[in-house]
């Protein structure tokens, strides 16, 4: 998760040892937390983390009106958008772009368990290198724990949410307008594949942006709590 969110789980496996009772007892509060309050700021901290980041996601026009993370087309189909656009159909182009982003919106919502897991996993080797990492080592260290479950949860989401929001008569309809056009070549690209690519790429920009506000901006810490226990690694 978060490199803050991270400390806190450090100082929380190391609550016994004296290091941790030597930090809490320079705090300005003067009296030392305990270890419910340091796992109350991590499920806290969680709360104001990752689910709000995936919820903003799930929202719609999560990613259509996102300019991080809105899913443009592939190399493969920009010809196919430009060809589209040159013969008057522009709008079955921007209804073509947004049936994609609203697939994504949609398989998004699986994502917050399988985060939630992985923060859970981390072991005090692996705090001790984020810690010492760079400024998104927490979102690599995510990435690289949660990308290959999160490509299987997505994808079939992803497929049942074209059929849902009716992208697959949507692109069949704009492949076939564009396969006739006169002296182009026939396109038939795995959009189910790339969307889920793009959603997951969105997801992590979308952390590492919330990585980077908790650890460089105080005012990110909205409850006292977090402002307490994230004073740990101030």
């Amino acid at each position: 998760m978060i490199r803050k969110l991270l400390a806190i789980l450090l100082f929380f496996n190391l609550s016994a040892c004296a290091e941790l009772q030597q930090v809490v007892n320079q705090l300005p509060q003067g009296r030392p937390i305990g270890n419910e309050e340091i796992a109350s700021g991590l499920r806290q901290a969680l709360d104001f983390g990752i689910d709000k980041q995936v919820t903003r996601l799930t929202q719609t026009d999560g990613f259509y009106k996102n300019d991080l993370v809105k899913i443009l087309l592939p190399e493969e189909l920009q010809k196919v958008d430009k060809a589209l656009r040159d013969i008057g159909l522009s709008d079955l182009a921007d209804q073509g772009l947004k049936v994609l982003n609203r697939a994504a919106e949609d398989a998004v919502k699986e994502a917050t368990p399988i985060f939630i897991d992985a923060v859970k996993g981390i072991t005090f080797a692996d705090a001790k290198k984020i810690l010492l990492g760079h400024d998104d080592a927490a979102t690599d260290y995510l990435t690289s724990k949660t990308e290959t479950a999160l490509y299987d949860k997505f994808n079939p989401v992803i497929k049942s949410s074209f059929r849902k929001v009716g992208a697959d008569d949507i692109w069949n309809n704009l492949i076939s307008k564009y396969n006739a056009i006169p002296f182009t070549n026939n396109v038939n690209p795995d959009l189910t594949d790339y969307v889920t690519g793009e959603a997951l790429k969105g997801v992590y920009t979308m952390i590492a942006l919330e990585e980077k506000e908790i650890r460089t901006k105080l005012t990110s810490r909205t409850t006292d709590l977090l402002r307490k226990v994230f004073a740990l690694q101030d």
